[in-house]
């Protein structure tokens, strides 16, 4: 079996914009530089691959985050000088930032949330994981699109000002108004919430939730 490490591509909003968390590596290879916070898979003790993100979640930034979703595999000659040939499988989690306290655990020096632009464009972050960053972008940013919105992301009730938004913020543009309403009616993403409204400076707005599925 080839050298196989789980790498957790950690998303969330901060400041009104996309960012990820990145480690500062206490250890070689790539000793002092940021990477996605990251570890060896153990045979001995991870009875699966989701078994060992969140082993390695827990080890490494303190957590427990139930919505890691499986991105993709990456794997090379020349990915890891531990190895003749490494194998990377990584995983995204999209997070509500203001509600997750990581901390710096086991080969780790240091935490910090970074915009996702200047992580991408970054060639000095450890291993090739400004390229694993922009592959969890391009696909975060494809599931907005298609309006595939995380339940545990969001907030259990919102107006569709607010979710129209945080659209905005994840994608990093802005959306046209009556486009994305219409987009959201025509695949019944959001349901009413009878009864409710937000008030405010402006007219009442209604409430909305995810439709359930």
């Amino acid at each position: 079996m080839p050298f196989t490490r789980l790498e957790i591509a950690v998303l969330g909003l901060v400041d009104g914009e996309l960012q990820v968390l990145l480690a500062r590596r206490a250890e070689a290879p790539h000793a002092g530089k940021w990477a996605l916070p990251g570890g060896v898979l153990r045979i001995d003790v991870d009875a699966s691959l989701d078994a060992a993100a969140q082993r390695v979640m827990r080890e490494r930034l303190g957590l427990e985050l139930p919505f890691l979703r499986q991105l993709c595999a990456a794997g090379g000659p020349t990915r890891d000088p531990r190895a003749p040939w490494a194998l990377s499988i990584v995983y995204r989690a999209l997070v509500p930032a203001e509600n997750v306290k990581p901390s710096a655990g086991k080969r780790i020096e240091a935490l910090a949330w970074r915009p996702v632009g200047d992580a991408i464009a970054d060639k000095s972050l450890a291993f090739d994981h400004s390229q694993l960053v922009s592959q969890a972008v391009e696909s975060t940013r494809a599931e907005v699109e298609r309006l595939d919105l995380p339940a545990r992301f969001l907030p259990d009730q919102f107006t569709l000002g607010e979710l129209q938004s945080t659209c905005e913020q994840l994608l990093g543009r802005r959306l046209d108004k009556s486009s994305f309403r219409r987009k959201l009616a025509d695949r019944q993403v959001v349901e009413p919430v009878e009864g409710l409204m937000r008030t405010g400076a402006n007219r009442p707005a209604q409430i909305y939730r995810l439709h359930a599925r």
